[in-house]
């Protein structure tokens, strides 16, 4: 069901409505987190966090997006705030922790050789245009939506798409996997 629905439905006074709402978006939303922080268990709680800020505080979300831009916005900011403080961690230090995590997560959702390639090839694209591509495409936000999240305009989030498809495009080349028109 649509999110704006469930959360339209919540406010009126369906409790019920916003545990629909959380099923919706909960997976999303910890997949979104991750590209972030690179954990799951940490991208859950990212997601945990989004979904209770817009549960305790439903008047600051004034319906001039959709819930699921909004709730990936919270959670984008959420992420960036847990990577700034805790910067001081050695890359090593970090690789350790949560390199388990994410080859466990990655083996359950890509199945495919031409998918794990591709998701290899989206971890070395720009931080913007992997987000970019994921919200567009992964997501299937529009351009404004994505916008909304990533704090860019329109035409950039345009650009992004763009220049991101077109570096995607060179890294499957190296690859070995050729675009057939």
């Amino acid at each position: 069901m649509d999110p704006n629905v469930l959360f339209h439905r919540y406010v009126y006074g369906d409790e019920d409505a916003f545990t629909e709402l959380i099923k919706t978006l909960r997976e999303p939303l910890i997949f979104f987190a991750m590209r972030f922080v690179k954990s799951s268990s940490l991208a859950e709680e990212i997601a945990e966090d989004a979904f209770v800020e817009l549960l305790i505080h439903k008047e600051r979300f004034n319906f001039s997006s959709s819930v699921k831009t909004y709730l990936f916005t919270i959670a984008r900011n959420k992420a960036i705030n847990y990577i700034r403080r805790n910067s001081r961690l050695t890359d090593d230090e970090c690789l350790e922790t949560v390199e388990a995590d994410v080859e466990s997560l990655e083996e359950r959702v890509i199945k495919s050789d031409e998918a794990k390639v591709l998701y290899k090839v989206l971890d070395r694209l720009n931080e913007d245009y992997r987000n970019a591509l994921w919200l567009v495409y992964v997501e299937d936000m529009s351009y404004v939506e994505a916008g909304r999240v990533l704090g860019k305009s329109t035409k950039q989030i345009e650009n992004l798409v763009y220049r991101a498809k077109a570096a995607a495009r060179k890294e499957l080349e190296k690859e070995g996997i050729v675009r057939e028109d």
